[in-house]
């Protein structure tokens, strides 16, 4: 957010000078004046640009619009266009967002399962049952894990892609009450238990 006077920014609490008439004003002046004399020498209010997303977004152009990540993987290649090798002969692959997020969510996935990895091997190594709940809870982490992975991969824009992962599942009515949003977003992990 900013102050400006012909176009330059003004800091608050900073004297400045006005470059049409000379006019020097004290550092407190921006703060006490109202709008109205503001407006009268010419300073307008410009807020600050909407934030970017970097996890989604490289940064803006000159026009303002959002400069969107690579979505799908491709193959590395030169200026000249020729493949890009690594030390193997192999192309290198530049990874899109898709991928990375996809990853993301096995990553997620393998984190909730490890709490109760040790039924799992308690009953390899004892025989001993692993409860139903736990079952049901460790299937249901891998469905969820599966659809979260396809509804990534059906994405075909980076901002359909942003909309999906940071929407949240409820928003607030006009009665303050949560309700299932009606945005795309992305299927909630389940409740551990």
């Amino acid at each position: 957010m900013a102050f400006l006077l012909n176009g330059q920014p003004l800091a608050v609490d900073r004297p400045f000078i006005d470059p049409n008439t000379s006019v020097q004003y004290p550092a407190n002046w921006l703060r006490l004046s109202s709008e109205e004399e503001k407006a009268a020498i010419g300073i307008t209010w410009e807020p600050d640009p909407e934030p970017i997303d970097h996890r989604f977004y490289w940064d803006r152009d000159v026009d303002g619009n959002l400069i969107p990540k690579r979505l799908e993987d491709e193959p590395a290649v030169d200026d000249d266009g020729e493949p890009v090798l690594d030390a193997d002969g192999v192309q290198i692959i530049n990874r899109g967002l898709k991928t990375y997020w996809v990853a993301q969510q096995k990553q997620i996935a393998g984190t909730l399962l490890a709490s109760s990895d040790w039924y799992v091997t308690r009953k390899a190594e004892t025989g001993a049952d692993i409860p139903a709940d736990v079952l049901a809870y460790r299937e249901a982490v891998r469905t969820t894990s599966g659809t979260r992975e396809a509804e990534i991969t059906a994405c075909t824009t980076t901002e359909e892609l942003a909309a999906l992962l940071t929407n949240p599942a409820q928003v607030m009515d006009e009665d303050g009450e949560m309700v299932a949003n009606t945005e795309p977003f992305i299927t909630p992990w389940p409740e551990a238990v």
